[in-house]
């Protein structure tokens, strides 16, 4: 998950997975697509959600490649593993506020 900031409440962070952001526009807010139809309206640019994709799939590309170097068993990066049942309920309020 790459971590962003709402518009407006740069204070409240949102947690998104970078697989599923279809587009990045400029409005000239910064709008992310979601693969769902969801749409995200963020404080953060487009060249800055690029680069925190970019670094999320090198953190995860790097990790693979060092455990397959070192014989150790594939394995799910941390940030892919399941939430706690309060972050949980934090992403699905967020969600809920964004669809409606």
């Amino acid at each position: 998950m790459i971590t962003l900031h709402r518009l407006g409440h740069s204070h409240h962070e949102i947690h998104v997975n970078p697989d599923l952001i279809l587009t990045i526009d400029a409005n000239p807010d910064t709008v992310i697509s979601l693969a769902n139809g969801s749409k995200l309206l963020v404080s953060e640019s487009p060249a800055e959600v690029a680069e925190e994709v970019r670094t999320y799939r090198v953190d995860v590309l790097s990790g693979a490649l060092r455990r397959r170097r070192d014989g150790e068993p594939a394995q799910a990066p941390s940030a892919l593993r399941l939430a706690t049942p309060e972050s949980a309920a934090a992403v699905a309020k967020i969600t809920a506020e964004i669809n409606h």
